[in-house]
């Protein structure tokens, strides 16, 4: 069996490096066997669902949260093989008004979690349009997880 790390580069996708915060908060937060992680947008999409980006590209920027908070929990717990199971995801789509395919869109970060992780991938998930996100942000994500002791 493939580990984590192992099928994202069997995938050709690469972690990337840690985002800073921007603002007082921390990245990630253990307690226990959990993990909960702060909300990841990316660098690289901007911009409304229904205005002006497309759902496949909310998609690819769901995808890109996704990888960024993988980098954040490989980087508290070392290795992704210890994840257990992934518990939720709670994505928010900054869309307008009328925009109603949020789920196409956080089918991004889903789909990339079951090619990664398998059963222990899929989880429950909330979808919500908002009218902004920090930084102009298409998507941003966040997660919870179970990992080894």
């Amino acid at each position: 069996m493939q580990t984590p790390e192992q099928k994202l580069e069997e995938l050709g996708l690469a972690l990337p490096v840690l985002r800073p915060s921007s603002g007082n908060y921390i990245s990630c937060v253990r307690t226990g066997n959990l993990l909960f992680t702060s909300g990841q947008g990316t660098d690289e999409y901007r911009g409304q669902l229904g205005k002006d980006v497309s759902i496949e590209t909310g998609y690819e920027a769901a995808r890109q949260c996704m990888l960024n908070l993988l980098s954040v929990v490989k980087h508290e717990i070392g290795d992704l093989n210890k994840v257990k199971q992934i518990v939720k995801i709670l994505g928010f789509v900054n869309s307008t008004q009328d925009f109603i395919d949020q789920p196409k869109v956080m089918n991004g970060a889903s789909d990339l979690l079951v090619e990664i992780f398998g059963e222990r991938g899929k989880h429950g998930r909330s979808a919500v349009g908002m009218a902004q996100l920090p930084h102009g942000n298409a998507v941003e994500v966040e997660m919870v997880l179970e990992v080894e002791a």
